[in-house]
């Protein structure tokens, strides 16, 4: 039965060839998806028997050079009896002498600017006010009020502190999603001296141990200056008032974003 079968798909087969002799042209590597094939990149080496196929790229410029390269030694004539005759001489000598320092060298980079050079972007949904959720770091999942722009792009955020314990800090506007919730701070005034300056952090002394002071070196702690806590309040006093007079923000800003089962953050609207 079956090579019975066999015979009729080899006559049908037979006639269409009849018909089209031309081969339709299609790949060895049947796509799964987009982008992969069913064979990986060593099974169709044997597929397609390159093993037997000998490729002769054509030679660089480099590989030219090399073959074209000047002689590096000569072979000069030396005068005298026990000398030999001649001598095996480099045509480009050694310096006599180096400097004592490297000196180092600039990188070629191609139109690359440094950091401070960079063009600062900020996503369109973030406007002074916005409601932020922070994504990473302690605060992670809390919602946040944006008040500006640093320099180096930074976002400059506060909590309010009485609200949900998150102070006046920095945080990276990649990892926050901008929610459609607004804070009308107009007519807040911020200190000029919120600057990436003032939030860098301060280099803590490390106790050094030595002989006969075991238990008087203790690590320096990290404490907030009053200056930080000054401008905390002058920034909060300002914003309070006006989350309280809109209805239900203040809880809003006081809860946690988190994602619990069937909810999908790409069907959520923030």
């Amino acid at each position: 039965m079956h090579a019975g079968g066999h015979m009729a798909g080899e006559k049908k087969a037979g006639e269409k060839k009849a018909k089209k002799p031309r081969k339709h042209h299609a790949s060895r590597n049947p796509v799964l998806a987009r982008g992969i094939g069913k064979y990986s990149r060593s099974a169709m080496y044997a597929r397609k028997a390159m093993y037997k196929r000998k490729y002769d790229a054509p030679e660089t410029k480099i590989e030219k050079k090399k073959r074209e390269k000047a002689p590096a030694t000569l072979t000069k004539p030396v005068g005298g009896d026990k000398n030999g005759g001649n001598r095996v001489v480099k045509v480009r000598k050694m310096p006599r002498y180096y400097p004592t320092e490297d000196v180092p060298r600039k990188l070629l980079s191609h139109g690359k600017k440094p950091f401070c050079q960079h063009k600062r972007k900020l996503r369109a949904s973030i406007t002074p006010g916005t409601v932020l959720i922070i994504l990473t770091g302690r605060h992670r999942g809390k919602r946040v009020v944006f008040l500006k722009q640093l320099a180096s792009g930074l976002l400059l955020v506060t909590g309010p502190l009485a609200i949900n314990r998150v102070p006046l800090r920095r945080t990276h506007q990649k990892f926050v999603i901008a929610t459609s919730t607004k804070v009308d701070i107009s007519g807040v005034k911020l200190p000029k001296h919120l600057t990436d300056a003032y939030f860098k952090k301060k280099r803590l002394r490390k106790p050094k141990h030595q002989e006969g002071e075991i238990f008087d070196t203790e690590k320096e702690k990290y404490e907030v200056t009053e200056q930080r806590k000054t401008d905390q309040k002058t920034v909060d006093s300002q914003i309070l008032p006006i989350i309280k007079k809109v209805p239900q923000l203040r809880g809003y800003l006081r809860s946690v974003f988190a994602l619990s089962n069937g909810v999908y953050p790409h069907k959520l609207v923030f």
